[in-house]
């Protein structure tokens, strides 16, 4: 046998091809939903996954103002956050978040929850702040990416 046969062959940044896809979040559960997007993220659902190279897709989602909390989520889960000083921890809600969303203030694409969320399910290195960049969320059902030519994706069909 030909031992150059056996070699395993790893994709560059270069060499990876990048996609768009749009996903409607109207009735998804937040935590189920992020975790599939962290996975499109990292690239997961391609066979040419390489662990420690950005090959993921462009995920965009819509409706995030539909998506789907159980139980008392919404208002009894606490994020905390720490800004360094003494008396300096902030306790946060998805509540809360959520009416952040809608801040005229905050760059477009960017949403406060989803990006708390989403943070979690991926790296904590320069690959998952690279990662995060390339998550674009949308209260309402628009979105100015149309140039890209996205494809809209069934989350439900993904595992």
């Amino acid at each position: 046998m030909d031992t150059l046969s056996y070699k395993t062959v790893s994709p560059s940044a270069q060499e990876v091809q990048h996609d768009w896809v749009v996903i409607d979040a109207t009735g998804q559960h937040l935590g189920r939903l992020c975790s599939k997007v962290a996975k499109l993220l990292r690239g997961k659902y391609k066979p040419s996954y390489t662990p420690y190279t950005e090959c993921g897709d462009n995920v965009i989602i819509i409706n995030a103002d539909k998506v789907v909390l159980t139980g008392k989520k919404l208002t009894d889960r606490i994020y905390l956050n720490y800004t360094g000083y003494p008396g300096g921890q902030r306790e946060l809600t998805p509540e809360v978040l959520m009416k952040k969303s809608f801040n005229k203030h905050l760059k477009p694409g960017m949403h406060p929850l989803f990006t708390r969320v989403l943070k979690g399910m991926l790296p904590k290195n320069r690959l998952g702040r690279r990662l995060i960049e390339n998550m674009h969320v949308y209260n309402g059902p628009e979105h100015p990416h149309q140039a890209q030519e996205p494809k809209v994706i069934d989350i439900d069909k993904l595992k």
